[in-house]
């Protein structure tokens, strides 16, 4: 079954053909059951990992000819419009930095204690940290006022850039060391930019 575009149905590991088995077997045996998916799934996959190469033999001849049928649609396909995916626009870096919401201001004051607390701590669970921290931030109207200052100089800076004039280069206070999140920020871009 293709999409509404024409693009030809992806093709079908032979796991997948043997969970799509399991589940038409199932439902023969047991056709008013109503299937619980992740219940279902884990049974399958205890079910495959028990199988020998024998019996997975089968699904895997499924996969191969799945994989011919989808090679041999897909050298005739043609996109709609023909045309290929449109790249991201890549971020000029003189424009100016977005504005930091409340959260990530106070993100930036509160990393430095976490991590001291916590030594070795991956960056997951200081996230993990920040965010139960800021469901009981009593101090929320401080964060919210420093994001709001940043909302307007983000809204200065970016009508002086539109008029093609250089926006200060300035977030929050003018000696805000560079934080994780601008960094990160930065990484994401530059990501955005390669694709």
């Amino acid at each position: 079954m293709g999409k509404s575009d024409g693009k030809p149905r992806g093709r079908m590991s032979s796991y997948a053909f043997f969970v799509q088995t399991c589940r038409e077997e199932h439902k023969k045996k047991h056709p008013n059951d109503t299937v619980v998916f992740t219940e279902f799934t884990k049974k399958c996959a205890e079910k495959w990992k028990e199988m020998t190469p024998k019996e997975k033999r089968r699904f895997e001849e499924m996969a191969e000819k799945d994989k011919a049928r989808y090679e041999r649609e897909m050298s005739s396909y043609v996109p709609v419009g023909g045309q290929p995916k449109k790249r991201k626009r890549t971020k000029d870096p003189n424009a100016p930095k977005r504005a930091l919401s409340a959260f990530f201001f106070f993100c930036g004051e509160e990393r430095a204690a976490i991590r001291a607390a916590n030594p070795g701590i991956s960056v997951a669970e200081v996230a993990k940290e920040l965010g139960k921290k800021w469901e009981q931030c009593h101090n929320k109207p401080k964060y919210e006022q420093m994001a709001n200052e940043d909302k307007a100089r983000y809204e200065r800076d970016m009508a002086i850039y539109r008029s093609g004039g250089q926006p200060g280069v300035a977030r929050g206070s003018p000696k805000k060391a560079k934080t994780e999140d601008d960094e990160e920020d930065e990484d994401d871009d530059e990501e955005e930019d390669d694709e």
